[in-house]
């Protein structure tokens, strides 16, 4: 009988996607820590679910999937951020315009450029295929340690009691 996968791979898909779109806390995703714990909790909810222990292909998968509904969910939180947060960047980046006066004329009108909404989109669009690959392969190695990690452990197997022999 196989572990349900679903319900922890939406689990670790909204750990993951949430964690990695917050401003400040996305820091800690530089060496894709909250995409690994994501996976591996993919594997923890499955194993705690199920009465047996799972093997390490059905939580590398649950951490896959969590890893690519990961990414989803940080698209969809990183669009109302990235709206909030378009305004103090654009400040901040014709700051440094301003003060970059010996900056070449070509370099100035690509920065000048990339201020738009659509280079913002694009960068969602970018940032999200980077995001679906990275996710799934590294929600797959979390879930694959999390289901080495958090395995039950088998019952042990009693021999069946030897017959006497009579002499």
């Amino acid at each position: 009988m196989t572990p349900a996968k679903t319900r922890p791979a939406l689990l670790g898909g909204l750990v993951i996607g949430v964690l990695s779109a917050l401003p400040v806390i996305n820091l800690a995703n530089c060496c894709c820590a909250w995409i690994l714990f994501g996976g591996a909790l993919a594997a923890y909810l499955m194993q705690q679910n199920h009465p047996e222990p799972v093997q390490i292909g059905d939580g590398a998968i649950a951490g896959l999937l969590a890893g690519s509904i990961g990414a989803v969910v940080w698209l969809i939180v990183s669009i109302p951020i990235s709206a909030v947060m378009a305004p103090l960047q654009s400040e901040m980046s014709q700051r440094m315009l301003r003060n970059a006066s010996d900056m070449a004329p070509e370099l100035r009108s690509l920065l000048e450029s990339m201020q738009g909404g659509p280079a913002i989109g694009l960068g969602l669009l970018f940032g999200f295929f980077l995001m679906l690959f990275v996710s799934t392969l590294f929600g797959m190695l979390g879930g694959l340690f999390g289901a080495l990690m958090f395995r039950k452990s088998q019952p042990p197997v009693i021999p069946p009691p030897i017959p006497p022999t009579t002499f």
